[in-house]
């Protein structure tokens, strides 16, 4: 109808002091092993975030073919990453949790323990009755793990890739008319204000907060929604005491969530609605970049970015080229196809682009 399609979470992207040692613990913790792109290059087109400079980087984008989105694993190269300086917390704004999903959550929690995990307290139940407990990787960044019921493959690894995110807003009814309106998701699972037990180890968890769960009524649907699966965002505020932006003072790619991506269909159109609800494109890769595709090495597409009320980025990403099998030179030119799902048997093939680990 809006003549665009969003297919998923494509990745969340997390910026990283080491790319090697964030990329195999996210292989060793939550399997995310396929390779989809890997380039070290400048990123020429982020000027507004890199301060008005182009900067070299390494970036990967990983998945975990069980099902869920992927990480996009970024490390600026030549500039040291600024790491911030506050502990994240509850009623900052940004990217603030990721959320991976699990088979059994018990389960998970075992072996994340025996794999001497810093996790911040036991499994306990989030306001929709779903056990859930809350994981730190090396660079404080915070992972929530939680049942799901949507996968795509089953390789015996304890958990999928991210199925959603929760992001700290200054209102919440105000963010709706980007992550409702616009990216869909526009059912409330539950909208709930106090002191929760599954936060209580979270940094800020001892405060009040008003938590809304959102999903989208309509499933979503594109080539890679068979793989990404479904996906809810949590928006977090606490009314009358606004805390500090969580790249405040720092640049795109510093140690953190950088930005939340969607993989979707149908970029002009997407502009058009973005711009009618008072978001319009602050980075757009075919305005700034000569040609229809950028280049990613392994990868090709169009992609722009957005900003949340509170200056969250948000990334879409409209993919032209995918590897398959990129050692018999089998990419695929997804713009030759209709906006719907691909063949299992086609996903499938990535797993081929599976890695061991990063030296």
């Amino acid at each position: 109808m809006n003549g665009f399609t969003i297919t998923g979470i494509q990745q969340i992207g997390i910026g990283v002091v080491n790319l090697a040692e964030g990329w195999n613990w996210y292989i060793d913790k939550f399997g995310m092993d396929c390779r989809i792109f890997e380039e070290e290059a400048e990123a020429r087109l982020m000027l507004p975030y890199t301060g008005n400079l182009p900067r070299k980087r390494h970036a990967v984008l990983a998945v975990n073919l069980q099902g869920g989105s992927g990480f996009e694993i970024w490390q600026y190269k030549g500039r040291e990453p600024l790491v911030k300086k506050e502990e994240i917390k509850l009623g900052d704004t940004g990217i603030l949790v990721c959320k991976v999903k699990v088979k059994n959550i018990g389960a998970a929690y075992k072996i994340l323990k025996e794999k001497e995990c810093l996790i911040t307290g036991e499994p306990a139940d989030d306001p929709a009755g779903n056990k859930t407990f809350f994981i730190k990787d090396p660079f404080g960044n915070l992972f929530q793990l939680t049942e799901h019921s949507d996968w795509f493959m089953n390789e015996g690894k304890i958990t999928g890739g991210p199925f959603g995110v929760i992001i700290g807003v200054t209102d919440i009814e105000k963010a709706r008319t980007l992550y409702s309106d616009i990216l869909g998701y526009d059912r409330v699972v539950y909208d709930v204000t106090g002191i929760f037990p599954d936060l209580a180890n979270l940094p800020g968890g001892n405060e009040s907060v008003r938590r809304v769960l959102l999903r989208s009524s309509v499933p979503f649907s594109g080539p890679f929604s068979r793989m990404f699966g479904q996906s809810m965002i949590e928006l977090v505020s606490t009314p009358g005491k606004p805390g500090s932006k969580t790249y405040e003072g720092r640049l795109w790619g510093d140690p953190g969530f950088i930005h939340l991506c969607f993989d979707i269909t149908g970029m002009d159109n997407l502009k058009k609605r973005c711009e009618e609800k008072g978001y319009p494109f602050t980075v757009d890769s075919r305005a700034s970049h000569p040609g229809n595709s950028f280049d990613m090495g392994e990868a090709a597409g169009h992609f722009s970015y957005i900003e949340d009320p509170d200056g969250t980025l948000v990334e879409f990403v409209e993919t032209h080229k995918l590897p398959i099998l990129k050692k018999f030179g089998w990419y695929m030119d997804l713009r030759k196809r209709k906006p719907e799902p691909l063949p299992d048997w086609i996903l499938k093939m990535l797993r081929f682009s599976r890695v061991r680990g990063k030296k």
